[in-house]
């Protein structure tokens, strides 16, 4: 251990000093959070033991703290070479109060409930589940890091620049005397993701030690801050328009709004963003812009690529829910694979919270009369039927206020139907729909906006809906065919021989709750039109769904016009990959379920589609997917409505702070390069890369400029993929964003940068330059 090295211990009035240090960056970086003075941060950062509970043997107290650059929470640790353990307020996704995680309702007694709460992590994996001294103090660090990470979040980007790079440049003062010294500040670029040789190093460093001291320090840290930071793309966007004394005057900037960013605007509007993006009084006075300001107003939502008015809910949500596309999951269930991957609540929260609206219970008889839900004949855990149900009512409409469907694949004897059948009413109770909503027999599907906060069941039916309403009762319990889904795994060999034409025995009382979505097969769009009623919906198997998408386009978007269709990934899928979701859209399907567990290309397209209208997780879809008349083929395109040719021309200009993906490794530099790509009807899928640009993350320049033919902008998405270079193997995600066509601004454009897994990677982004024009 003698090897390793030591830090010099502090004499007492060193001590004081640093302390006092500490105490003074805690708090700048609470003035930037807009916490300064906060009690519930003061608390945070003064920290305190918690139990930290793994089971019901081992609850052992840990002692945690906020670190003084509030986002980083330290936890005591007793292993050998990890006395120091940390993890970042990024990586929070949310914080629960309660015992709302299985490990709580595992391993502590209902009394704890309101000592505890659990911190879940944006990665799946164990959550931290910890036990307060009491209530208040419970209370205390739930809004803590809740108002940290809210506030972290509401930063904009500039801001969250500036928060990094400051917290950055602490991790480099290893001996902390707030200086600066020339090994210090290699260590600093190589963290923030540049490799620059000795001598420009050397050359940066002697510019900025203005004081000839040998390190920087106050005025010169900003100084090189300013070096660093300088945009020069920036600078010659604004001087073209800072016509006035060299600042933006209000009609500059209504010049530049109107022919760059091509917004029809009037010269009062330019004022308005004056007035909310200056930060100079006396600019602000005269009407005028600053560079800073122009940046400020970049970095806003006004600034960004994804037009603001879509960020509500604006599209119309009173069509029959056939009219929509809507965000399923598959094996909602699973956190992984479909083989050995655990079953949990946490995986529907985890859906739920990225306003999922059609989930998957895979339901089977479990021990003591309970029904249980897992990935049948295999090695996947089990969950409670009645726990999900639970957690699927705690967290349905958190993130959206429109129904939830849940699709039962039922596989249990009656006696458990009867059971889930009670535990969905009771749990789920006046939000669940169990009769039609007129009172009379329906004649078609019900709005988002009728259905808001209402759960449908999605399963098999013994009988016609009117029964329902002509005392035309069932037995007890009725014979009906298996669901398409459990037929299509049994023939792939995957949960048990095959047999034709299986059979299930089901419950009137889980039958009598099946409304409006109807399981049914699908025997051809013919027998559909003419015996299928708009209640009765069919299950595709991802294979046979793509053939009708390329053999009968035309006819699949018809039967799309009045009934719901599912579509689900094959059973050969075991390590839940995913299929290409937009072909589907394209036919005008509306549950094209996906495996949400699986970050993939996929995943990421999906996640664009539903970003617009307030992320509800519905998507009106065109006109041309919904009127009679329409002829429209994907694969064929005629003239019609849905022909509406664009040029697409896009520039991407620049890159900011993109993260280190080998943060263990020093020298681990990226060598960024960006991919667009449009995504769509077969005329329109297109892909163009710039070159890579070598050691250089945090600043990376290109000004390469692509053009894309569109031929059906209502369906075409965009999407940005930024890779690290790799001559050896294939490049590495560092992060994309995707987003439809309809919702792109025109102009000078930031676009924030995504993990792997859908989350926003805080400092990092892209800048370009976007315009759609008439062909």
């Amino acid at each position: 251990m003698s090897c390793l090295r030591k830090r010099l211990k502090r004499t007492k009035s060193e001590e004081q000093v640093f302390q006092e240090q500490v105490r003074k960056v805690a708090k700048e970086n609470g003035k930037r959070l807009g916490l300064e003075g906060d009690a519930d941060l003061q608390f945070l950062l003064v920290g305190g033991e918690l139990v930290k509970v793994r089971s019901s043997s081992w609850q052992r107290n840990r002692f945690y703290k906020l670190q003084e650059d509030c986002k980083t929470l330290w936890q005591e640790s007793h292993k050998a070479f990890k006395r120091n353990q940390t993890f970042s307020i990024d990586d929070i996704d949310s914080v629960r109060k309660g015992r709302q995680s299985e490990g709580f309702q595992k391993h502590t007694d209902p009394s704890d409930e309101e000592r505890c709460f659990s911190i879940i992590f944006k990665n799946p994996g164990k959550n931290l589940d910890l036990m307060a001294a009491n209530r208040d103090e419970a209370k205390q660090w739930v809004g803590g890091l809740e108002k940290i990470i809210n506030n972290m979040q509401n930063l904009n980007r500039q801001q969250k620049n500036e928060h990094w790079l400051f917290n950055c440049m602490r991790k480099a003062d290893k001996n902390e005397d707030n200086r600066m010294n020339l090994k210090e500040l290699k260590h600093f670029l190589r963290q923030i993701n540049i490799e620059v040789d000795d001598t420009y190093a050397d050359e940066i460093f002697k510019k900025c030690d203005t004081s000839k001291s040998g390190t920087l320090e106050g005025s010169e840290i900003k100084l090189f801050y300013d070096m660093l930071t300088q945009r020069q793309e920036i600078d010659v966007i604004y001087g073209k328009y800072a016509q006035t004394e060299g600042l933006m005057s209000d009609k500059d900037l209504q010049s530049f709004l109107l022919t760059e960013q091509r917004e029809p605007v009037s010269v009062e509007y330019a004022r308005k963003l004056i007035e909310k993006f200056e930060p100079d009084a006396t600019a602000k006075q005269k009407k005028h812009m600053t560079k800073d300001g122009f940046l400020m107003y970049l970095h806003q939502e006004e600034g960004s690529i994804f037009n603001p008015a879509h960020k509500q809910v604006y599209q119309d949500m009173s069509q029959p829910l056939n009219q929509y596309y809507i965000s399923s999951s598959h094996n909602t269930y699973l956190m992984e694979d479909q083989l050995r991957g655990p079953s949990s609540t946490e995986a529907y929260i985890r859906a739920l919270m990225k306003s999922c609206r059609c989930v998957e219970l895979d339901c089977w008889d479990g021990a003591n009369g309970e029904p249980v839900i897992y990935h049948g004949y295999t090695l996947t855990s089990k969950v409670l039927f009645r726990d999900v149900i639970k957690a699927i009512k705690d967290y349905a409409f958190k993130t959206s206020d429109y129904p939830v469907i849940l699709s039962l694949e039922n596989h249990c004897s009656v006696d458990q139907q009867k059971l889930m059948a009670h535990h969905l009413i009771s749990i789920l109770g006046d939000a669940l729909v169990t009769k039609p909503l007129e009172g009379t027999m329906p004649t078609n599907l019900p709005s988002p906006e009728e259905l808001k906060g209402k759960f449908l069941i999605k399963g098999k039916r013994s009988n016609k809906l009117d029964a329902a309403f002509n005392n035309n009762s069932t037995m007890e319990e009725d014979t009906v065919s298996e669901e398409d889904e459990a037929a299509d795994c049994k023939e792939n060999g995957q949960k048990a021989k095959p047999t034709k034409n299986s059979k299930i025995k089901l419950a009137k009382e889980l039958s009598d709750i099946v409304i409006y979505c109807k399981s049914v097969h699908f025997n051809g769009f013919e027998h559909a039109k003419d015996k299928q009623t708009f209640y009765e919906m069919s299950s595709f198997k991802e294979t046979k769904a793509f053939n009708l998408a390329e053999t009968s386009a035309t006819a699949f978007i018809h039967h799309n016009m009045d009934k719901l269709s599912r579509i689900y990934p094959a059973g050969t899928r075991t390590d839940s990959s995913n299929y290409n979701p937009v072909p589907m859209w394209n036919v005008g399907c509306q549950i094209v379920a996906l495996n949400f567990q699986t970050p993939s290309k996929e995943m990421h397209l999906n996640q664009g589609r539903f970003l617009p209208n307030g992320v509800c997780g519905y998507i009106l879809k065109p006109e041309f997917q919904r009127s009679l008349s329409s002829q429209f083929d994907p694969n064929k395109l005629t003239r019609g409505p849905w022909l509406n040719k664009k040029i697409f021309h896009v520039m991407v200009i620049s890159a900011q702070q993109l993260p280190k993906l080998n943060k263990d490794k020093l020298k681990s530099i990226v060598d960024p390069l960006v991919r667009v790509e449009i995504h769509g009807v077969s005329a329109d899928i297109a892909s163009m890369e710039t070159h890579y640009i070598e050691d250089n993350g945090f600043n990376p320049m290109w000004n390469q400029n692509f053009q894309f033919e569109i031929h059906v902008p209502e369906l075409a998405m965009v999407q940005f993929v930024v890779e690290d270079y790799d001559t050896t193997s294939g490049n590495d995600h560092i992060g994309h964003y995707c987003l439809p066509l309809t919702s792109v601004q025109n102009g000078y454009r930031h676009v924030p940068l995504l993990t792997k897994r859908g989350d926003v990677i805080c400092s990092a982004g892209l800048f370009v330059h976007l315009m759609l024009l008439d062909a």
